[in-house]
């Protein structure tokens, strides 16, 4: 069952996690900007390729400078401040990023994303920002402390285009289950939305829940539930009469909880009934 990373890193980034952990499955790569397949992973053309080391890529955003060249502009036609990563030196990425020189360093090297960050901007005028870049048909998402913006990432096209290669080689419709972590605050409230109809299945992983989402996972104590906004472990541990509880919603999980992993191979499985999957 191949296995696909969804992730805001760079090829740079990538290569030592790709090879520490065997990976050798295709990627959706700097949030989604494009899909990279691995030499000779399909024996089939995709719409528009690109060579980038060594990968084909499918580019759904344009690549670089494409996304450099528009950030300026942007910055420029708004008075608004923005320091992007690749302008910072050595010492500024490492201490902006907490990340050692020569890692920082690979955050930077981008085919198609450009990271930035705002310099005193206040709320209205990074809202005027978001607006303005939506106008001009370029995509703006939170990346951790910084900002991504590029021309035209589409994680569900990535998705669309990576699957229409899979149902072409096996001659089926595979089955699309995404794995994802809980939005955050700020994800919440921007556009970064999770494109759900692009899967035939999402499975929601939660880095902390409340007591009232306990509850809602599994059948807890009712006397427990008088107590909603304590930090709570994952309720699948409860039980009630010596019996193990379920979780009452099968599409998320805790992610402390001790078998989440083996929880979500077998959702997994579940959901594929014999069919492939990705």
């Amino acid at each position: 069952m191949p296995c696909v990373w969804i992730t805001a890193c760079t090829r740079a980034q990538l290569d030592e996690p790709r090879r520490r952990f065997g990976q050798s499955d295709p990627y959706i790569g700097e949030n989604g900007c494009g899909v990279y397949l691995p030499e000779d992973y399909f024996h089939l053309k995709a719409s528009s390729t690109i060579r980038l080391g060594r990968y084909t890529c499918i580019p759904v955003a344009k690549p670089q400078p494409a996304a450099a060249e528009g950030l300026a502009e942007l910055s420029s036609d708004l008075g608004t401040s923005v320091v992007p990563l690749r302008s910072l030196s050595q010492r500024e990425l490492s201490q902006n990023t907490g990340l050692p020189p020569r890692e920082a360093d690979l955050v930077r090297q981008r085919d198609f994303d450009e990271l930035f960050f705002f310099a005193g901007a206040s709320e209205s005028e990074v809202q005027e920002f978001r607006e303005e870049a939506k106008r001009r048909q370029m995509v703006l998402l939170p990346a951790g402390a910084f900002w991504s913006i590029s021309c035209g990432a589409s994680l569900a096209k990535c998705v669309r285009e990576l699957g229409g290669l899979y149902d072409r080689a096996l001659r089926a419709h595979v089955l699309r289950v995404g794995v994802r972590l809980a939005p955050t605050d700020t994800e919440a409230r921007t556009e970064a939305e999770w494109p759900g109809a692009a899967f035939d299945k999402t499975l929601t992983i939660e880095e902390r829940i409340t007591r009232t989402q306990a509850l809602t996972h599994a059948n807890a104590d009712p006397e427990e539930s008088a107590h909603p906004d304590e930090a709570a472990s994952p309720a699948v541990d409860n039980q009630e009469e010596g019996k193990p509880t379920e979780r009452r919603d099968r599409n998320r999980f805790y992610l402390h909880a001790p078998d989440v992993w083996n929880e979500l191979r077998h959702a997994i499985e579940g959901s594929a009934h014999g069919k492939p999957t990705f």
